[in-house]
């Protein structure tokens, strides 16, 4: 094998896809599934659903940022170690970024709900966090495939 030609580099000891990446990846997909909970109960005029369902995805959200917090502390290899460190840390960490964003915009959302500013015609400012927060999912999943899964088995 040539010089530069694995991926990941022989030096780096990439993280394992099914443990903490899947739990992330779980956590992401139950909260994308918490906040359309929270949509529907918002449009069916159910104030104490929806703020039920709002506060799980604010929860699932803390509970995703904290894990990616762990594995940055347990990573065997940093952002300067070379490519593939560089490709790691700026794709989660831009992405986790985009996560705590969205953690603050779903808590704006979930004061509002609680300020009864929400009603079942008027939340577009809730659809906009929610549209955003799927956004994260989807982008999380290719983040997912690419940086966990084949990165790890090529």
């Amino acid at each position: 094998m040539e010089i530069g030609s694995a991926w990941p580099p022989t030096s780096i000891t990439p993280f394992d896809p099914w443990g903490v990446p899947l739990l992330n990846t779980l956590i992401l997909l139950l909260s994308g599934a918490t906040v359309t909970w929270c949509h529907h109960e918002i449009v069916a005029g159910r104030k104490e659903p929806a703020k039920l369902s709002l506060f799980l995805t604010l929860l699932l959200a803390a509970l995703f940022t904290g894990f990616q917090g762990l594995e940055y502390v347990e990573a065997g290899f940093r952002i300067s170690d070379g490519v593939y460190g560089s490709t790691f840390y700026m794709a989660t960490g831009f992405h986790g970024f985009h996560v705590i964003v969205g953690t603050l915009f779903l808590g704006v959302c979930f004061i509002r709900l609680g300020q009864n500013h929400f009603t079942k015609s008027h939340h577009f400012g809730f659809e906009a966090a929610a549209w955003y927060w799927h956004f994260v999912d989807v982008v999380w999943l290719f983040l997912f495939v690419v940086i966990y899964w084949w990165g790890n088995s090529i």
